[in-house]
């Protein structure tokens, strides 16, 4: 009944869902593409099993990267469909497919509507499928469940405040965790939670980030830009949020640290335009990325608005601080800072990556701070103190390594899996 309900509102919102899409699209007008692909249309799938991914937007689709690579070196007679539900998702996936030419597809995931889902399935024919971290779709799950599709949640994650989401739509979801084949979390914590909501038996695999290893040409690229840039104190805001590059820039006069540079990576696309603004209105001296131009003397802040970069700022930087925390957002990945030897600052809100964070710091890696005067404090300490920040260089990157292994892992849990399902498409097909 209440999946009845869902799809019920579902449909009956595809109006809004338009609307959004068309909005979205005047910023983005890769929305606008694909549109058929979210209604379960799609050109013609390949005639080669294939296993399913599902990486939702650009942070799923990176962290997966490890998995793709496993997949597909283990089941060299499949193809790989890689879905996202956003274009910078898919954007991001796009160097999987170059790297493995015909063998990996790249599609949007469709509306969680039964036709749309039934049409999906159908012309993929995946022999699994796998949702990276939190993805529920309630219709997808009971189409494949109809269809004997076995689906997985892999490098699983739930915090406290989805929990409680999710326990008020109780009816909803635990019907879809129960159905299915696997649930492998990050952390015992994530574990626990996703138990409580309806996974049975989760197990603990670690996090599938920490076998991410940064591209080596983007490493060298940052370590080009530190050259140019020379000598100067090099602060990094990583993945900033809506409200955090206004408290930056605030901060940014009072600093005393001598010829600071300010890198600021805002975590969407589109807000790139509006960030260039904020820093402008305060009388900062700003050059842009994509300009093509590299910060002079005189640059105060360098915008970050270029896409697949984000290993080649923390190479050419001293310090990062980890947007998404220092307001109510949940916090960003941490992990791709520390495994390319940048020390970490956190603010206090980290429930989405709560144990990476909390290990993190616990380790010396990291350094939370409570709020903007904190934040102040510790950047200028940190900058001017280069005993203490390369102790803490040493810390991340050990954090980083301690935590490997995730990927072999969680192939070991999928590996029946997918023999099972492979021996009954080949009986089946005896039949």
């Amino acid at each position: 009944m209440a999946r009845l309900l869902y799809t019920v509102l579902f449909y009956a919102a595809q109006p809004l869902v338009w609307v959004r899409l068309l909005w979205r699209g005047r910023r983005q007008p890769e929305y606008r593409q694909h549109i058929g692909e979210r209604y379960g249309y799609y050109p013609p799938a390949p005639a080669v099993p294939v296993v399913w991914l599902h990486a939702v937007s650009v942070g799923e689709t990176r962290a997966a990267e490890p998995l793709i690579d496993a997949l597909l070196a283990r089941y060299p007679e499949h193809a790989l469909l890689l879905t996202h539900m956003t274009p910078t998702g898919r954007e991001a996936g796009r160097s999987h497919a170059a790297r493995h030419p015909g063998r990996v597809i790249q599609a949007y995931l469709p509306y969680d509507l039964p036709d749309a889902a039934r049409r999906f399935l159908r012309h993929f024919r995946p022999q699994i499928g796998l949702f990276m971290e939190t993805e529920l779709w309630p219709n997808l799950i009971a189409a494949a469940h109809s269809e004997k599709i076995p689906l997985a949640l892999v490098n699983g994650r739930l915090s406290a405040r989805s929990q409680r989401g999710y326990q008020r739509l109780d009816a909803l979801i635990r019907p879809a965790l129960q159905s299915l084949a696997l649930v492998a979390a990050q952390t015992a914590a994530d574990a626990s939670r996703l138990e409580s909501v309806g996974a049975c038996s989760p197990q603990v695999t670690g996090n599938l980030k920490f076998d991410v290893t940064p591209d080596p040409a983007r490493l060298a690229q940052g370590h080009n830009w530190r050259a140019e840039i020379g000598a100067r104190p090099i602060w990094l805001a990583a993945s900033t949020r809506d409200g955090e590059e206004a408290l930056i820039f605030d901060l940014l006069a009072g600093l005393a640290v001598a010829k600071l540079l300010l890198i600021v990576v805002p975590r969407h696309p589109q807000r790139f335009d509006e960030v260039a603004a904020l820093a402008c209105a305060r009388g900062l001296r700003l050059k842009r990325r994509s300009a093509g131009e590299l910060p002079d003397a005189e640059t105060q802040v360098w915008l970050g608005d270029s896409m697949g970069e984000m290993a080649a700022y923390y190479a050419a930087s001293d310090l990062a601080l980890i947007g998404g925390s220092l307001l109510p957002f949940g916090g960003q990945n941490l992990i791709e800072a520390a495994t390319c030897g940048c020390p970490v600052l956190v603010g206090p809100h980290t429930f989405n990556f709560a144990q990476a964070a909390e290990d993190a710091v616990f380790s010396g890696g990291a350094l939370r701070v409570a709020d903007g005067a904190g934040l102040a404090e510790a950047v200028t300490h940190l900058l001017t103190t280069p005993e203490d920040r390369i102790n803490m260089k040493e810390k991340a990157i050990a954090f980083s390594q301690a935590h490997q292994g995730a990927t072999a892992r969680t192939m070991a849990l999928l590996e029946p899996l997918l023999t099972k399902q492979r021996s009954s498409t080949t009986a089946a097909a005896v039949r």
